[in-house]
């Protein structure tokens, strides 16, 4: 079994996810809030391109040409890095997250999983860990902004997530969704609590 390996696949399967959600969607629904926090599909892009390019190349002392607007500027400390701006284009932001992936990918490929790395905006005590250990920090965060992105897909125009066809057809769902309200309903009745 090689650990790296397997990270690696999971950490692509949830990138290929998360990019997905943009497809056959126009700018203002990749682009508009779809929680009281603001979350939207491309902002999540953004967000996780910093966020691979800060831990699996930088803090790994890896070397970049890459540079962040929003990290120039220090908007990210703002949540700049959370919704694209009119002038970043959909093209730019995932060819970018794309660019970024390829470096990591090259960390992940080059690097064991015990190798030092230094995070430079974490406390000072906290700051010396290994790259195996921010490997899995990003696997983490992707996987859990790609289920972020398959809730704001199907909230946008209800497609579902990447196994939602092989689960069941439109009436499997209606009436799945339909035992679960009725469940929910049970209470809104009663007013009960548990």
């Amino acid at each position: 079994m090689n650990l790296s390996a397997d990270l690696h696949r999971y950490l692509q399967q949830a990138r290929d996810g998360l990019v997905s959600k943009l497809d056959d969607l126009d700018e203002f629904d990749i682009r508009r809030p779809m929680t009281p926090s603001g979350t939207n599909l491309l902002g999540l892009v953004k967000h996780l391109t910093g966020v691979e390019l800060g831990y699996l190349v930088e803090s790994a002392g890896r070397p970049t040409e890459i540079k962040l607007p929003w990290n120039e500027d220090g908007s990210v400390w703002e949540s700049g890095d959370m919704w694209a701006k009119p002038d970043e284009s959909r093209e730019y932001l995932v060819d970018l997250y794309k660019s970024v992936w390829r470096q990591s990918d090259d960390s992940i490929e080059q690097l064991a999983l015990d190798a030092p790395a230094t995070v430079a905006w974490w406390p000072e005590e906290r700051r010396e860990t290994t790259f195996g250990h921010l490997l899995v920090r990003v696997v983490a965060e992707t996987a859990q902004h790609a289920g972020h992105a398959d809730i704001i897909r199907e909230s946008i125009d209800g497609r579902g997530g990447r196994d939602h066809d092989d689960v069941g057809n439109a009436d499997w769902w209606n009436t799945y969704v339909g035992q679960i309200q009725t469940a929910a309903d049970t209470f809104r009745a009663t007013g009960s609590q548990s």
